[in-house]
């Protein structure tokens, strides 16, 4: 054969390839407001870069008639490419052909570029839209699935880790997407369940369409699966874009810096002013946050769930901070199961990846109530007591108001290592409110004088005085300054910039046991 021959051969293959499932497939795919596998890959990448690996695979499976069905790349799109100029490896299911259900094959291409991403030093990006495990080859497509698994694991921690779910994702399939780092869901054309509605209905009796059961809204909203909820593909798109701007590349390196012309000097006036007299009445946290950062710009996490804490991302002097913040305006930003699960979570990521913590704390304490407690409040709220303890980046606590009780301690306290604490005149800092306390302390008091409203009303005014606010903390050293708060953003500036090159570390160990 000439070479002529083998080049055409080599194009009429490529082009085969780049077809997937054919056109009418790939229409149909579109009719369903969805992109194709490349034009996904193509909308997240810089143009041009992407670099396509195993494209000519296809199945090896005989049984049931797939031998007459052997169709290039077999379901996946690997490769890899950049995102701003940054290595990132990528892979796409392919729903035009087979329904982008796993194969043996195709979970061998996904396992490949898993590795090199890992040797690599680099992110992993999967679009996931499957139909699930083929049917056809049986356990070589659980094996494929447990394999990828197995990748995730080895990964964390170590390479960041994000799946968008842009199609559908059922049973076995969703663990993977659960072991990675962020997950983006887009609406209406998105779900992720392990057992769909028709065996629920089978099985429960229950009725609930797919969307209720594992759309993007219900694990944005209800579950905490998800970590965001994109309008559209293009919208997936540029949040992956976003959030690769905000970490590193792996678990060695320090996340990218970006220029901004705010100046590291600029106060703001209004912070004076955002901490409401009345320690009851609730304000937004995420006014301060933005007030602080960069640009006033704040990258929220899973907004729509555990709204009593706030987590994120922003930037101070061009550096790339994590935020957690008690949210005053929901719950009065007491902890429960959900919220120290979603804390915990985040803490660890950004001590993993070398991004320093920020921590507003406005917190009543943990959650009271039966389904609390019965739901293992006492250890979900210890994943964060713990995730926090265990972090060695930079820890910098500031208290807006409220630091009671037990969640002083859990909320990067100085006592669990954090390197700096601020607090704000407006600090409240005990064991718990003046109210409660005053009940406690002086019941038999109060119980034996007969005006005893006025007496108690008398006592917590006496006890907020002595006991609500940060000097006594400060005068053991559990605060190293009350602040004013139009100063916090050139604080937290000055204090970032003084531990950039700070070291610490656990005792060695094969890995602590975090109260799962």
């Amino acid at each position: 054969m000439t070479i002529e021959k083998k080049l055409e051969e080599l194009r009429k293959k490529t082009k085969s390839a780049d077809l997937g499932g054919g056109k009418e497939r790939i229409e149909k795919q579109h009719k369903a407001g969805k992109f194709t596998a490349m034009e996904r890959i193509n909308l997240l990448l810089d143009e041009g870069s992407f670099q396509e690996m195993g494209k000519l695979v296809v199945h090896q499976s005989r049984d049931f008639g797939t031998e007459k069905k052997r169709i290039y790349g077999d379901g996946v799109v690997t490769g890899y490419g950049t995102i701003d100029g940054r290595t990132v490896f990528i892979f796409a299911q392919d729903f035009t052909v087979f329904g982008g259900s796993l194969s043996g094959a195709n979970a061998a291409k996904i396992v490949k570029i898993m590795d090199l991403a890992l040797k690599g030093g680099a992110p992993i990006i999967g679009l996931n839209d499957s139909g699930g495990a083929r049917i056809q080859e049986g356990v070589a497509s659980l094996g494929g699935y447990a394999d990828i698994f197995l990748r995730n694991v080895l990964a964390s921690g170590v390479i960041p880790q994000i799946s968008a779910i842009m199609g559908p994702c059922a049973g076995g399939a969703v663990y993977s997407p659960a072991i990675t780092d962020f997950i983006i869901m887009t609406k209406d054309i998105s779900n992720m369940f392990i057992t769909g509605p028709d065996v629920i209905k089978a099985v429960t009796d229950e009725t609930v369409t797919m969307e209720e059961l594992g759309g993007a809204e219900t694990h944005n909203a209800i579950s905490g699966v998800a970590h965001f909820a994109a309008e559209d593909e293009k919208h997936t798109m540029a949040l992956i874009r976003e959030l690769i701007s905000f970490i590193p590349d792996n678990n060695m390196e320090d996340p990218p810096v970006k220029e901004t012309s705010d100046s590291p000097d600029r106060i703001n006036e209004e912070l004076n002013l955002l901490v409401p007299d009345d320690p009851n009445q609730p304000y937004d946290i995420r006014k301060v946050i933005q007030e602080v950062l960069d640009d006033n710009y704040f990258f929220e996490i899973q907004a729509q769930y555990a709204k009593n804490i706030v987590i994120g991302f922003g930037r101070l002097g061009g550096k790339s901070v994590a935020i957690v913040a008690n949210q005053p305006d929901h719950l009065a930003g007491a902890l429960d199961i959900s919220a120290s699960d979603k804390g915990g979570r985040f803490v660890r990521f950004c001590d993993a990846f070398n991004i320093p913590l920020i921590t507003f704390e406005d917190v009543p304490g943990f959650l009271p109530g039966v389904a609390q407690e019965h739901g293992g409040i006492i250890r979900h709220g210890a994943k964060l007591l713990y995730a926090f303890a265990e972090a060695t980046v930079p820890k910098i606590t500031v208290i807006t108001r409220k630091a009671y009780g037990g969640a002083y301690c859990v909320m990067a306290s100085k006592h669990i290592r954090a390197d700096i604490n601020y607090a704000y005149p407006t600090a409240e800092i005990a064991v718990m409110g003046p109210e409660g306390a005053v009940n406690i302390v002086f019941r038999r008091e109060l119980e034996e004088i007969k005006d005893s409203v006025k007496q108690r009303e008398l006592k917590v005014k006496e006890f907020r005085e002595k006991f609500a606010n940060p000097y006594i903390a400060c005068e053991k050293g559990y605060l190293d300054e009350i602040i004013e708060p139009k100063f916090t953003r050139t604080k937290l500036i000055a204090a970032l910039k003084m531990l950039e090159n700070k070291r610490d570390k656990n005792p060695p160990k094969k890995h602590g046991n975090i109260p799962l």
